[in-house]
């Protein structure tokens, strides 16, 4: 098995989100082999059965705690029910060496239904495709470019890869989204989605985004609230000057996996031409910077950096209150001064701030005060920025 970087809590309880096929079940199953009692909400009859008689879920745990010594108890798709977690928190308050393992793909409606999340007995992990680290022997920069790095999925055939993404994608749409309880707007919702695929890492400007769907721009916004509450996608909010700044302007948006977006965009039968694969470059180093950050549990925060006039950087990372890295994501093996302008301008308000290029240069050098460095020594670099 795959060495996975999330690291889970030795012996509190935890919730483990993660969009579905990225190995929750998986990795739970090989964590704890023995003497874990498991629940299955994907399956229909225990679906059924426990969303009749919750208070039996709670009968039998106590069955298996007591009298047949199960310390950990797994609950697979939580968010399929969310009434059981009154029964588990009952059961951790009186079983305290007893572990609740809780995961799902979405946690929107666990808090729409106003739970509390077990009101903090239990800790959140999150769980992504497959990042670099986890795969470094086997790793492959234009297949993840295009094929992205869902578990199940890497290390199949081009055709099975490609076949396998596209009913991934129809599967989301017709059970999470279905179960999200917006079914009767499924065909708006694709249009929807086509478009925020094609226009991933780009500044998300609703009210153009609502014209080409003909939605209103609430909805939109509704839209793309449910990819970030299902972690299908996330937001990288501008830098400003102050908090207040950073909500009055437009985020960028990010689809969590590029062999998604580019099953949505209809690009998995042939490699990405130039323009398209600079873009999917830049998705992969943020994604990779992303689920960096939450599996070591830093407290860094990531946004780009643009001006009035256009001018842009694609990442600040910054920590404690101070930006440490300002990058610029290039797919070219050539750096030269001409792409440097918006590190440049950046310069100029934030002199102290070290700058580099991410690129696929063989080696690292310096221009103009610009660190340009191969994309496999940024991902060095950027642990020691978390």
């Amino acid at each position: 098995m795959i060495h996975r970087l999330l690291r889970i809590p030795e012996t509190s309880s935890f919730f483990l989100f993660g969009p579905r096929q990225t190995g929750k079940s998986t990795l739970i199953n090989a964590l704890f082999p023995e003497r874990m009692w498991k629940i299955d909400l994907l399956l229909s009859d225990q679906l059924l059965f426990y969303s009749k008689t919750p208070y039996i879920f709670r009968l039998q745990a106590e069955e298996k705690i007591t009298r047949e010594s199960i310390t950990t108890i797994f609950i697979d798709e939580i968010q399929r029910l969310p009434i059981l977690l009154a029964e588990v928190h009952f059961l951790i308050e009186k079983y305290s060496h007893c572990r609740f393992i809780l995961t799902g793909s979405s946690a929107r409606k666990l808090r729409r239904k106003g739970v509390d999340l077990l009101a903090g007995r239990a800790v959140e992990r999150y769980l992504f495709p497959y990042c670099h680290e986890e795969i470094f022997d086997r790793f492959n920069l234009e297949r993840v470019l295009r094929f992205g790095t869902l578990p199940g999925i890497w290390e199949r055939t081009d055709e099975d890869a490609a076949d396998r993404l596209l009913a991934y994608v129809h599967t989301y749409l017709q059970q999470e989204i279905i179960a999200e309880g917006i079914s009767r707007n499924l065909g708006s919702f694709s249009r929807f989605l086509e478009i925020a695929a094609a226009q991933s890492g780009e500044i998300v400007n609703f009210t153009s985004i609502s014209r080409d769907c003909a939605l209103q721009a609430r909805t939109v916004q509704g839209y793309y609230e449910i990819l970030e509450d299902t972690l299908i996608g996330f937001r990288l909010e501008p830098w400003g000057a102050s908090e207040r700044k950073r909500l009055a302007s437009h985020p960028k948006f990010y689809l969590f996996d590029c062999g998604v977006i580019n099953s949505i965009n209809r690009r998995l039968k042939e490699g990405p031409d130039p323009i398209a694969r600079g873009r999917l470059f830049e998705h992969f180093i943020i994604l990779e910077t992303w689920r960096l950050r939450s599996y070591l549990q830093s407290e860094a925060r990531l946004f780009f950096w643009r001006t009035s006039n256009g001018l842009e950087i694609d990442l600040l990372i910054e920590k404690h209150g101070t930006i440490v890295a300002a990058c610029e994501i290039k797919s070219s093996s050539i750096i030269e001064g001409t792409k440097l302008t918006g590190l440049r301008s950046f310069s100029e308000e934030y002199p102290d701030v070290p700058r580099f290029v991410v690129a696929q240069v063989e080696s690292a050098y310096e221009i103009s005060g610009v660190r340009v460095i191969p994309w496999q020594r940024y991902l060095e670099l950027v642990r020691t920025w978390l």
